[in-house]
């Protein structure tokens, strides 16, 4: 046995330790179009992001399809870079150099000089009639059914124009009459008179600042949409107009490398020589698509695709690169001579310059994956000599109207401007953000309303809880002792932050993320409710820090913009961002005085200043955005709102008090007619009730009871004991309105 002195030397060491086993962490994966599949998020280098994304073709103004892409590429990138921390690096593009462009500025061009030359009525008439002819052979050889349908209501719109005209000048109608025709005419049959001036003229537009002025004025318009929109601008932005040399060098470098050629002054891919290389493939995200001649006509466009420019190419699969150019097209000088950029090559040649030889992701419309997408990739990687120019290939998903696709070329779309004039932008990126980012949207006044109602009910939780931290409390009273409703909530908390996260991780799921941030607020709602229930205060620092929370996030997918820590921003971007902190201690000054009020009002009975008091809140401070709720036993909340919504819900409410009104006046007239039909009743005698029924009855006792029916047969026993009761039951009214009569009711 060790002596109590070995005991005493002994030193006391700490024990083992050992570290926790933790659990799995989510890892962001994205659905790559290259594998169809999602795939675990690795960037190229460390955590910086390179990051290419088509941008728009600038020929007309942008509608709410290139929002879709646009809008949803923008919560990409937020979350990117601001939830998973990510350094990305964005750059996009402006085509402002293309056959819709060229074709685009000379109709405008020759439609506007059309019009310089006041041509008669007449003349109108007989040029309308002329350029419907290959109107109507376009028409008949068109087999989409969504274009043909296009082309159809512009015909039928053209055919109602005509016929007015038409009508005039055979009954010499007057001139001003005449001229009116003739321009509703002109407005209805511009688009089909416009391609026939084109047919007629175009070779003639030589003058390049024709071609520079449309893409220079709609590239504005755009980024007015864009930041009316709150995208965010990307780091660097690419115009093709100022990349021609580039393009030029991207295009030669392919040649040099076996992949291009030269005919005719054009410069076409060629995708066999590439795709039978073994580092080599064609077609990387459509493979199955590979010869549908439709759409690589498409990707060529509509001033590419002539009989004599198809038979310059030693496939038709094979593409242009570099277009010879014709006479009424742009052109720059190149190597083989004067022309201009093919489509595809444009976003090679720009993205090239700026992010190198391989980017980590490449973003887009998902109808831009056959051929243009495809047509990029092989063309930069035949200039690279690699096989991974793009990384992660994303495409958003179309959006439709009623089932039909948007799109310029149909004339089926929305624009940005007349979308934001029905609902606010945040209105609109809440709906994205409801529905996957890569699936097809449907805008609807259902899925806009969805949004609405999810921004209503997102926005009252955070009045709610403004209301409830603007209470008085000194520095130590806001730290509350935390009951088990308070640990249950906070639990709950952090389930749903979780289940945010593991959202996001899973293709950058915000409609999921929004659903679990719902819920939250659900849950939140429920416990203060159940305090005010219990006359007891809510835990502030819980509820703030839920708020601060779904206020962070809301930040990050673009949907709350300003520096207000909780909530939305109140009132338009012109006013002072802070001004929730400037009025609300006056409004609470003016809340506490109408209080008081309220209460000497109602103890001394005086209904006039109560009048005031309802007339101050429902008319007076709803016209200033502010909204007071009366609450039984506890202090009036006061609310900042825009002054739309609050004006919207006084709109309708009236609207309810209006029908409920409309009930009670239409339930008392009911009332009111049961009555009077009864009053005539009881006036009726007993001995009378059945006398006029002669339809029925033909014979009668001495009180007026039938004995017979109208064929003078004698009534059965049933009927008569019917009969009877219906008579004693009128004798008993008749009695009634006799002892009403005689007591001067």
């Amino acid at each position: 046995m060790a002596s109590t002195g070995d005991t005493a030397k002994a030193k006391r060491v700490q024990p083992p330790w050992s570290p926790p086993e933790g659990t799995d962490v989510s890892k962001l994966h994205l659905y790559n179009s290259l594998t169809r599949t999602k795939e675990v998020f690795v960037p190229q280098k460390g955590n910086k992001v390179l990051w290419y994304c088509c941008g728009p073709t600038v020929y007309d103004a942008s509608h709410m399809g290139h929002a879709r892409s646009y809008i949803s590429f923008d919560i990409l990138r937020r979350i990117l870079k601001d939830y998973f921390k990510y350094d990305v690096f964005y750059c996009m593009n402006i085509t402002d150099i293309d056959d819709k462009i060229i074709k685009r500025a000379r109709q405008n061009y020759l439609l506007e000089q059309y019009g310089e030359k006041k041509p008669s009525p007449s003349q109108i008439l007989q040029d309308v009639l002329t350029a419907r002819t290959p109107f109507k052979a376009k028409l008949a050889e068109t087999t989409d059914p969504d274009k043909k349908q296009m082309l159809e209501r512009l015909d039928a719109a053209v055919d109602a124009a005509l016929g007015p005209l038409q009508m005039a000048e055979q009954s010499n109608a007057a001139g001003d009459t005449l001229q009116n025709q003739a321009q509703v005419l002109l407005e209805e049959a511009k688009d089909l008179l416009s391609d026939w001036l084109d047919s007629q003229f175009g070779s003639q537009v030589t003058e390049n600042s024709i071609f520079s002025l449309l893409p220079k004025y709609w590239e504005g318009e755009y980024h007015k949409d864009m930041e009316a929109l709150n995208v965010l601008p990307p780091e660097v932005l690419t115009r093709v107009s100022e990349y021609v040399p580039e393009i030029v060098a991207f295009v030669k470098g392919i040649v040099d490398n076996g992949y291009g050629y030269e005919s005719n002054g054009s410069v076409y891919f060629d995708t066999a020589n590439f795709d039978s290389c073994p580092a080599h493939s064609y077609a990387k995200l459509v493979p199955e698509a590979v010869g549908d001649q439709k759409a690589l006509q498409e990707g060529e466009g509509d001033l590419s695709i002539s009989a004599d420019r198809l038979s310059e190419k030693r496939s038709q699969n094979d593409f242009a690169l570099w277009k010879a150019s014709k006479p009424g097209e742009p052109s720059w000088d190149s190597p083989w001579g004067k022309g201009r950029p093919g489509w595809h090559i444009e976003c090679s040649a720009m993205a090239g310059s700026i992010l190198g030889e391989s980017m980590d992701i490449h973003g887009g419309g998902f109808d831009l994956r056959f051929p243009h997408h495809d047509n990029e990739l092989a063309q930069s990687e035949a200039y690279f000599e690699n096989d991974h120019w793009v990384r992660y290939f994303l495409h958003a998903g179309h959006l439709t109207i009623a089932g039909c696709k948007m799109s310029k070329s149909l004339k089926n779309f929305i624009t940005i401007k007349d979308a934001l004039a029905k609902h606010t932008a945040r209105q609109l990126r809440l709906a994205f953000l409801m529905h996957s980012w890569k699936d097809t949207l449907d805008y609807s006044n259902n899925t806009m309303e969805s949004a609405i109602q999810y921004e209503r009910f997102i926005n009252e939780f955070f009045l709610n809880v403004k209301d409830i931290l603007r209470s008085p409390t000194d520095i130590t009273g806001q730290f509350e002792k935390w009951e088990a409703e308070e640990i249950e909530l906070n639990k709950s908390f952090y389930e749903k932050k979780t289940s945010v996260h593991e959202a996001l991780c899973d293709n950058i799921d915000t409609r999921s993320a929004l659903e679990e941030m719902r819920a939250l607020v659900g849950q939140s709602n429920t416990y203060m409710a159940a305090r005010r229930s219990a006359k007891l205060p809510p835990n502030r620092m819980l509820l703030q820090s839920i708020a601060l929370y779904l206020t962070d996030m809301l930040k990050t997918f673009g949907a709350i913009e300003g520096s207000e820590p909780i909530g939305f921003r109140v009132g338009g971007n012109g006013q002072n961002a802070d001004l929730e902190s400037t009025v609300m201690p006056y409004l609470s000054v003016l809340s506490d005085f109408r209080e008081d009020v309220r209460k000497i009002a109602r103890e001394k009975k005086v209904t006039e200043l109560l009048r005031l008091c309802d007339e101050l809140r429902d008319d007076t401070l709803p016209e200033l955005g502010v909204r007071l709720e009366d609450r039984d036993g506890l202090p009036t909340s006061v609310k900042l709102v825009d002054k739309e919504t609050l004006l919207k819900e006084r709109e309708e409410k009236k609207k309810m008090e209006d029908e409920k009104k409309k009930k009670k006046e239409e339930a008392a007239r009911k009332k009111q007619e049961q009555e009077m039909a009864k009053l005539a009743k009881m006036k009726v005698k007993p001995s009378e009730m059945f006398q006029s029924e002669t339809d029925k009855y033909s014979n009668f006792d001495e009180t007026g009871f039938p004995m017979h029916d109208a064929e003078g047969k004698e009534l059965s026993k049933g009927l008569a004991k019917k009969l009877r009761k219906l008579y004693e039951a009128q004798e008993k009214l008749y009695n009634e309105y006799l002892q009403s009569t005689q007591n001067g009711s």
